[in-house]
């Protein structure tokens, strides 16, 4: 958000608000709709919910996959990209030295916590990207005056060169729409078509069926901490506009040579990009805005925001290559074996984000936040189709949900590789447009209602030619069986634990966290690498996660806490209020969106 939004802010203007204000619907979507199905059923991963709901475990496995592409992709090569960005710009760091010391960083306290770690600082460093992002924006905006002068100033702010040669740097000029939020649905760049139809398929699979956010639900306390966290989450997108977009277009106020540049030549010397340097538009604020006493407090917060997306991936990343995807291979499975698998498949991943890094620079014009939502349009659609369907019809079949999600990731696979092959033309280069009709004139938002509608189509054909789920096999794990007292009744191959239930109780997961959910049993290796007196020994086990008192818990207790884990019961008194702010969340975001539009 500080790169992203604040960069496409100052190239596009307060449209790309909608990406977060849209989210507050689907933020309360999550804890009112989703989340009480996942509880219910029982998951640990999302991967695993599928499992248990269409059964068998190629869905798990694909589901797995593409997840991790998406790390690789989007989450973790954009939050590296921008960590390099504000390193080089206010410490004047290169980029791998940037992105070496802020991993190493991350990885002490992920390996040391786990999930619970990552939880705490989360809700810390919160607080200081708050109090950090507020001091910025009203330090900028004190530069420009009130709203009125920032907008008039805004539609005048271009750098030297687009205003000496306007029709050859046009696309560096402030766009007509700037201070619109629903635009032209052909000329605009984010046509309201596709920000109303497009966009909430994407924020559905974000924010209600990617691990990396469904993950902090699963692991509440019970249901109403967890749509107590989601109505929080709700409420902080409504300072999206002052923190990160306000900022974005006080920058191109005040730099507009260096944060718009039009010429590629001026670009590259500016930021080392000929696409566009939008993406240093908040460093910018942050360095040259800013005293030293608040620029360090501001740091502060920018690396903070960074270390949480960052544990947060590496976390998530690890509980699917252990659970949904090595215990299947290796169904006896130590705790240390998994421990370790998890945390080479995390490096690998880096490893793949650091070589993307080029092919993200050159994407979408520059503008990071419009590449970021890309990925998810090419990777993620197939799954929300999949997901909402699956949870309110049931008779979507295993075959349907499968061949659907892979002929939609065909698809979008097949958009991904025509915009990285062939990307649209460099802003002032007065190159000729080579790309498809396809991909030039039909919008990632657009693409994805498309991909939506063939993902449907095919899914809900090929379930009327298929043999559904029995109702025994659908209990708890859909909208309409949510609250059924006894668990699915699980076939041929749909086994919960994907290992020997016989085998070995314990209640660490893969990160080192608590039984916070129903985790699969997992074979404790008790010849432990350490004793007591050895520190050799005891640093060994406390790098791959193995704590000296591993605990385990009786049949009795297991039941206890599953029962536990899975009750989606409220008090009404609770219930009634937490219903009631979400009524009056969506009302001001309602009102907001009309007042912009």
């Amino acid at each position: 958000m500080f790169v992203g939004l604040a960069g496409t802010a100052a190239i596009s203007g307060i449209a790309v608000t909608i990406y977060e204000w849209h989210a507050v619907y689907i933020l309360i979507s999550l804890g009112w709709i989703f989340v009480p199905v996942y509880m219910a059923s029982g998951a640990y991963t999302i991967p695993e919910y599928l499992r248990l709901r269409f059964g068998g475990r190629r869905i798990q496995m694909l589901t797995s996959g593409m997840l991790l592409l998406q790390y690789i992709f989007r989450n973790i090569s954009g939050e590296i990209y921008c960590v390099a960005v504000f390193m080089q710009l206010i410490l004047g760091w290169s980029v791998y030295l940037s992105v070496g010391v802020m991993l190493a960083i991350v990885a002490v306290y992920t390996v040391v916590g786990g999930l619970r770690a990552v939880i705490f600082t989360d809700t810390l460093q919160t607080v200081v990207m708050i109090a950090g992002a507020v001091t910025v924006a009203v330090m900028a905006t004190s530069r420009v005056g009130d709203w009125a002068t920032l907008k008039a100033l805004y539609m005048s702010s271009a750098a030297n060169n687009t205003l000496h040669d306007p029709v050859l740097y046009a696309c560096a000029l402030p766009r007509n729409d700037s201070f619109h939020i629903f635009r032209d649905p052909v000329s605009g760049d984010i046509p309201w078509t596709g920000s109303t139809l497009g966009l909430t398929v994407l924020a559905l699979f974000v924010w209600c069926q990617d691990q990396l956010i469904v993950q902090r639900c699963l692991s509440a306390r019970d249901l109403t901490h967890a749509k107590g966290g989601t109505l929080l989450a709700a409420a902080l997108k409504f300072l999206s506009l002052p923190m990160f977009v306000l900022p974005g277009l006080v920058s191109r106020v005040l730099f507009p040579d260096e944060v718009a540049c039009g010429r590629p030549e001026d670009c590259l010397r500016v930021c080392g990009m000929e696409s566009g340097c939008s993406s240093i538009a908040y460093p910018l604020l942050v360095l040259r805005v800013l005293p030293l006493g608040v620029r360090g407090l501001m740091l502060a917060a920018l690396m903070a925001g960074m270390m949480s997306t960052l544990t947060s991936i590496f976390n998530s990343a690890s509980s699917i290559v252990t659970m949904d995807i090595w215990l299947h291979f290796r169904k006896s499975a130590t705790q240390r074996e998994l421990m370790v698998v998890g945390r080479i498949a995390v490096m690998a991943m880096v490893a793949v984000s650091i070589l993307w890094l080029p092919v993200l620079q050159a994407q979408e014009g520059g503008v990071l936040w419009f590449y970021l939502a890309a990925v998810v349009a090419y990777l993620a659609v197939p799954w929300c189709v999949a997901f909402v369907l699956g949870i309110f019809w049931r008779r979507l079949t295993e075959p349907a949900a499968f061949y659907g999600m892979v002929i939609g990731l065909l698809v979008g696979l097949t958009r991904m590789g025509l915009d990285f092959v062939a990307p649209p033309p460099v802003c002032g280069s007065g190159e000729p447009d080579r790309r498809l009709s396809v991909t030039a004139r039909v919008d990632f938002l657009h693409f994805t209602v498309i991909n939506t509608i063939i993902c449907t189509g095919a899914m809900v054909i090929i379930s009327c030619l298929t043999k559904p789920r029995s109702a025994d096999q659908l209990k708890r794990v859909t909208w309409w069986t949510r609250h059924d007292k006894e668990e699915a009744c699980q076939g041929h191959g749909d086994d919960v634990t994907g290992i020997d239930s016989q085998a070995g109780d314990t209640h660490a997961g893969p990160s080192g966290e608590g039984l916070e959910r129903t985790a699969p049993v997992i074979i404790v290796d008790d010849s432990h690498p350490c004793d007591a007196t050895s520190c050799r020994r005891w640093l060994c086990a406390w790098a791959c996660g193995i704590a000296a008192d591993d605990r385990t818990v009786s049949s009795e207790q297991r039941a206890h806490i599953h029962a536990q884990t899975t009750s989606i019961e409220e008090k009404a008194s609770i219930k009634t209020l937490m219903n009631i702010i979400a009524i009056i969340l969506m009302l001001a975001i309602t009102f907001l969106l009309g007042y912009f539009a």
